[in-house]
């Protein structure tokens, strides 16, 4: 299983609008594509000083359903225009990350 991390940071005030976006259009459509491997996407936000931070964590079975989903050059991030409207900044490239092992008690 491999973890796909990417981060965004919004304003105050864009930061309900962002996370509406993400839940009623961007995440339905990445659903979707019915990408074989894709699993679940996470979603968290935390307000920090001077804006919202976003990060969101995508599970995809093995490489070839990432690049199913991003493309050849898989680490760059998917931003869709609306999104990079609302955002003040965020991650060019996602951060990938084998899941070696996971613990519930």
């Amino acid at each position: 299983m491999i973890a796909r991390i990417w981060h965004g940071w919004t304003s105050f005030d864009n930061a309900d609008t962002y996370e509406a976006l993400l839940k009623k259009e961007i995440f339905p459509s990445i659903q979707n594509r019915n990408i074989k491997g894709y699993r679940k996407i996470s979603l968290l936000k935390r307000p920090l000083e001077n804006e919202v931070e976003f990060i969101t964590i995508m599970l995809f079975d093995n490489l070839s359903a990432i690049k199913e989903f991003a493309g050849k050059d898989y680490e760059k991030s998917y931003v869709p225009d609306k999104a990079q409207k609302i955002l003040l900044r965020h991650d060019k490239f996602s951060q990938h990350y084998e899941i070696i092992n996971e613990f519930n008690y």
